[in-house]
C-alpha cells in the first residue's frame, strides 16, 4: 500500500478554506453561519 508522503501547504489551505476566504463570498458566509449553529469549536482550518 502506498504511503501518503506529500505535505499540504498550510498557507495555501488557509487562503482557500480560511476564515477570510469564507467571509469573502455569500456561500462562504452561509458555511460559517451553519457551523456556528451546529456549535462547531473550529469554524475553519
Amino acid at each position: 500500500m502506498k504511503k501518503h508522503l506529500t505535505r499540504k501547504s498550510l498557507l495555501k489551505g488557509k487562503r482557500k478554506h480560511g476564515f477570510r476566504a469564507r467571509m469573502a463570498t455569500s456561500t462562504g458566509r452561509r458555511v460559517i453561519k451553519r457551523r456556528r449553529q451546529k456549535g462547531k469549536h473550529k469554524l475553519t482550518i
